[in-house]
């Protein structure tokens, strides 16, 4: 479907509106467990308006229609989505609930799907709605059932064990520990509806979504740690015995709501209000129970990664990091050879090269994430991907961009490299040197035990705030375990995080400059959390991949600044160059050479 089919369905809604006795209906991004990235059947938002970006959601009325979006989306939502149907809107700097709250008209009646949007998310649509003296109605049933006619059908992807020898732990002390919290928390029940906790908490992985290895499914842990895990059982096969189930029963789906009703009268129920959907909340109050908002104790427990996640990691990465500094040599090669030829290196050649490489790997399964290969102007669209009518050639002429990662059974990869294989402007050289310096101020800052990220983040954007630059996204997030590359709830961000940082969490570090139309540029490497002295904390890299210095003012570095390259480089050198194929090994060496000779080279 392209842009301009989207008229039609449009068209549909608009006439279920009608039917239904509604003036509006808002379409979140998210599924029922608020996945980053959704299977085919609840991407509503993309199938609505054309927009295939990992966050947003849109508000349909009967005259107009609008479409809120995140920073990182900005350029790409005017690409994919048509103008003269959806208005464009910040989803932070211009949120729905505010404009709700300022445009909303007294009476109206905006449809919701309450298994689809977050309790908080929906407080404040909700005030939005009241502000305005319109009404926020849960909806009895999908719209997308009546208007979407060859609508996908729920994913039904094999689960799989985790060992526990490669979890570090068992799913049994996992539960006991988490059962325990429960009631010292005061609380009789916990609703988990994030795949990734659950996947975690039980030691399996699925894959009812490419890239995201958690099943679809809900799970229920009582202060007694009794446990009820409701998911689909043709996902786990029909031989149970490899998986961690002693004392778990199994239902299906379709009973979570039903279970909640029946089982929190006068209970206290511990939901996490950020992420467990109003259905749940509005089910458990239904019953007559108590609710305790909170961070899910998974999510904290899972953010902190046992000595065998830890190691799991450090291992992957030496593999990643194998595959990606091969890739990047036959890119250094490739791109002047195939120009010679006029036959240029595309995006989507590049991304496959890099892919072929992984599969050589042991231990890979998939990519963490859709590889963002991104050359010119697409660059300035953070999270790009390229597609035979947009597969631009790496000409030299503008930076390329590569921000890839890998699912290995034991830990997940993701890094961003900038290259040019051509002469950089000025422009490109200010930006660079700026995003270059603001990396490597995070990647070697040291700081004390109970730091929050949201704390550091001015870090990485001090270098380009002082020659007047920025981006709008985050600089860095959690990662799991062969788990979601976005991992919740550690963020390096502008905006609050209240999670501190310890030993054993694992981030990224991701500053970035983007000039729409032009180019866009962004290094990246993952990093372990480890103790540093007495109640201080760094951060040890775990990506093993030069940085291209092409585009630096090496001149403009500090002595601080040129140690801590020079000392990475070596690193990687030391990691990698007895395992890398001969002919890659001179490109290696070139790339980790101590600043001074590459400045003497210039």
């Amino acid at each position: 479907m392209t842009m301009n089919d989207r008229a039609p369905v449009l068209a549909a809604l608009r006439g279920w509106l009608d039917a239904s006795g509604l003036d509006g209906l808002i379409v979140p991004r998210t599924d029922a467990h608020q996945s980053e990235v959704t299977a085919p059947h609840d991407d509503c938002l993309r199938y609505l308006s054309g927009f295939s970006g990992s966050a947003g959601l849109a508000l349909v009325l009967k005259d107009r229609a609008l479409i809120f979006v995140d920073g990182r989306y900005q350029v790409q939502v005017r690409r994919e989505v048509d103008p003269s149907l959806f208005e464009v809107h910040h989803l932070h700097d211009d949120p729905l609930d505010r404009w709700l709250g300022q445009h909303a008209q007294r009476g109206w009646r905006i449809g919701i799907d309450a298994m689809l949007v977050g309790g908080s998310l929906y407080d404040r649509l909700l005030t939005g709605c009241a502000a305005a003296h319109a009404d926020l109605v849960a909806l009895e049933a999908d719209p997308f059932d009546a208007v979407w006619r060859d609508r996908p059908l729920r994913p039904l992807g094999a689960i799989r064990a985790m060992p526990a020898q490669v979890a570090g732990e068992t799913a049994s002390d996992k539960r006991a520990r988490i059962a325990q919290g429960i009631r010292q928390r005061g609380t009789d029940l916990l609703v988990e509806t994030l795949p990734d906790n659950i996947a975690w908490l039980l030691n399996v992985r699925g894959s009812d979504v490419p890239m995201n290895p958690v099943p679809h499914s809900f799970l229920l842990l009582r202060a007694d740690n009794d446990l009820e895990w409701f998911v689909d059982r043709r996902k786990l096969g029909n031989d149970l015995d490899a998986y961690e189930l002693e004392g778990v029963t199994l239902l299906p789906p379709e009973r979570f709501l039903d279970r909640l009703a029946e089982g929190t009268a006068e209970k206290t129920v511990a939901i996490d209000p950020d992420f467990a959907p109003q259905a749940v909340r509005a089910a458990v109050l239904a019953a007559g129970g108590r609710i305790a908002p909170q961070t899910s104790p998974i999510t904290l427990a899972k953010a902190m990664k046992t000595p065998a996640e830890l190691q799991g990691f450090r291992d992957c990465h030496l593999e990643d990091g194998i595959a990606v500094t091969e890739f990047l040599a036959w890119l250094a090669l490739e791109v002047p050879a195939r120009l010679k030829e006029a036959h240029p290196l595309t995006e989507l050649g590049a991304e496959a090269q890099l892919l072929a490489l992984r599969k050589e790997r042991p231990g890979f399964l998939e990519t963490s994430f859709r590889t963002i290969s991104a050359a010119g102007a697409n660059a300035a669209m953070c999270h790009y991907a390229a597609s035979a009518e947009t597969d631009a050639p790496i000409d030299g002429a503008a930076p390329y961009l590569v921000d890839s990662g890998g699912q290995y059974l034991n830990g997940t990869t993701d890094l961003t490299r900038t290259i040019m294989l051509g002469e950089p402007t000025a422009e490109m050289r200010i930006a660079y040197t700026a995003v270059l310096k603001g990396f490597i101020s995070l990647m070697s800052a040291r700081f004390p035990v109970g730091t929050q990220g949201h704390q550091l983040d001015a870090f990485a954007r001090r270098p380009l705030w002082d020659v007047g630059l920025d981006y709008d996204h985050g600089t860095g997030h959690g990662v799991g375990h062969n788990l979601l590359v976005h991992e919740y709830p550690h963020r390096f961000d502008r905006k609050p995080n209240l999670h501190v940082l310890e030993p054993g969490t694992i981030m990224t570090v991701e500053p970035g400059y983007y000039k729409q139309g032009a180019f866009g540029m962004r290094i990246e490497n993952q990093v372990e959390v480890v103790t540093d002295g007495s109640g201080f904390c760094r951060f040890a890299s775990l990506t093993l991949a030069p940085i291209d210095l092409t585009m630096a003012d090496l001149d403009a570095l500090s002595p601080g600044e040129i140690a801590f390259l020079d000392d990475y480089h070596a690193h990687v050198r030391e990691a990698l160059l007895a395992h890398i194929r001969p002919q890659t090994r001179a490109f290696l060496l070139a790339q980790t050479r101590p600043i001074v000779e590459q400045r003497g080279a210039c």
